[in-house]
């Protein structure tokens, strides 16, 4: 069987391409297609062990592009979809490509693989769909209150897809994780944002008065709840994936200060962020309940592992970096 990762290029992605090649011969694929359009963010050579691999291959192309996405879905019996513009602060400075890739391209694809006649379809999307939430944490079944132009076209683009099961049948189910951290992630994102600055003995800039929440889910954590989907989830439905660590935008910075060995006084406050989201809490009781989810890395093991990788990897970052600059 053929399975088409879309955006596996990517921090996320490439690790799922990458955990998924260790349970292919298990689930029965034998030919995996990476499709990838090479945008800023994704790198060819972060799937150099998959494509080592004589049953992988690349394709490099946009699910926008019809022709493309018909092409490379043709035979495929699954898609795993992570292709999107995710970066919160582009989309408040230029909105439109996120509209363009994560709702037109998703719904591209969707096209593509009712077309192609694919079995199971899991596209991959975000807890920020959810908006805010003060206490408690987001059900499955919560309302939508996305408040800023990624997360409300990741709103658009779970609604497409969960649009095409009720319509046409098409064999959907729909992810919604909490922020990812882990090693080959772009450095626009906090922690190795951070991370990196303060390896070149810069200040990190932590928004407003950093008591902001968010739920930390290492990436294999991720990537493993995601392929329990493809394996196991019900069509037409949604699955909350968390990792169950808690902390405020001002506990993580400590945190990362001191695996650096850096003062607070690196510590910069810089302006909010327009329509910064105070809380993000998932209830990951379902894929736990049907699928058997349980997250297995240790948050301190992670964030440790992590930043020791940017600290061996410094090759991998710096151009990277001194390109956004």
């Amino acid at each position: 069987m053929r399975v088409v990762i879309t955006g596996a290029a990517g921090f996320i992605g490439s690790r799922f391409a990458e955990l998924f090649l260790d349970q292919a011969e298990r689930l029965g694929y034998g030919d995996i297609v990476i499709l990838d359009a090479l945008t800023y963010s994704g790198r060819r050579e972060n799937l150099d062990a998959v494509l080592a691999d004589s049953r992988a291959h690349f394709v490099q192309g946009s699910i926008v592009d019809a022709e493309v996405t018909e092409r490379t879905l043709r035979g495929a019996s699954a898609v795993v979809h992570f292709a999107a513009e995710s970066h919160v602060d582009r989309s408040i400075t230029g909105a439109r490509a996120f509209y363009e890739t994560n709702v037109l391209g998703t719904q591209q694809l969707l096209e593509s693989a009712r077309h192609a006649g694919v079995e199971r379809f899991v596209h991959v999307s975000t807890d920020e769909v959810y908006g805010s939430i003060a206490t408690g944490s987001w059900r499955e079944d919560h309302v939508l209150e996305p408040n800023s132009p990624y997360s409300s076209s990741k709103a658009g683009s779970d609604l497409a897809a969960l649009a095409y099961h009720s319509t046409y049948g098409l064999n959907v189910m729909v992810t919604r994780c909490s922020n990812n951290y882990g090693p080959r992630q772009f450095p626009e994102k906090v922690i190795p944002l951070f991370v990196t600055n303060l390896m070149d003995g810069r200040k990190v800039p932590l928004y407003g008065d950093g008591l902001n929440v968010r739920d930390w889910l290492h990436v294999d954590d991720h990537c493993r709840g995601v392929l329990a989907v493809l394996e196991g989830g019900r069509p037409g439905q949604i699955y909350n994936i968390g990792g169950g660590t808690e902390l405020t935008n001002m506990e993580l910075t400590n945190r990362l200060l001191e695996l650096c060995g850096a003062h607070e006084s690196m510590i910069e406050p810089v302006v909010d962020r327009l329509g910064h989201d105070r809380r993000y809490s998932v209830d990951w009781s379902k894929i736990n309940a049907e699928l058997g989810y349980v997250p297995q890395v240790k948050f301190e093991d992670g964030l440790a592992d992590t930043v020791q990788w940017y600290h061996e990897h410094e090759a991998w970052w710096r151009l990277l970096k001194e390109a956004q600059s």
